[in-house]
């Protein structure tokens, strides 16, 4: 697991332009309010933005200084594939904090979607969307 490292001294503070972004992960869940939505697997879609300094490890083309997002991935696929919620806002939350907990970044962003959502007409997702600060 590599974690991005303090900035050394000279360099810029963390440019809340600069993100590490995994978009359309999909994974099968049983999450949902209802019986039949956790009764068996279903998809979900996530989008995942990790806002931190990516300078030094651009700089340095260095691992070590910025967030493996494999490691990403793979915690994200463990948190929607083994465990169940009734909201994909406690999901959404499970999945920022366990981000926050394990990466050094400043922020991140967590957008949730379910294709498969029964709601009587079309409809091509429902989702959510989360933003989350370190610190607070």
């Amino acid at each position: 697991m590599a974690r991005r490292r303090a900035g050394r001294p000279g360099r810029r503070r963390a440019d809340l332009s600069d993100r590490i972004v995994l978009h359309d992960m999909r994974f099968q869940g049983r999450h949902g309010y209802y019986d039949h939505e956790q009764a068996s697997p279903q998809p979900f879609e996530v989008d995942v933005e990790l806002v931190l300094d990516l300078q030094p490890a651009g700089i340095d083309d260095d691992l070590a200084q910025t967030v493996d997002y494999g490691r990403v991935y793979t915690v994200v696929r463990q948190i929607v594939e083994s465990t169940t919620y009734k909201l994909l806002e406690a999901l959404a939350e499970a999945i920022a904090h366990e981000l926050l907990a394990e990466f050094e970044v400043s922020e991140i962003g967590i957008r949730i979607r379910k294709p498969a959502v029964q709601l009587g007409g079309p409809l091509g997702y429902a989702g959510v969307e989360v933003w989350r600060r370190r610190g607070s």
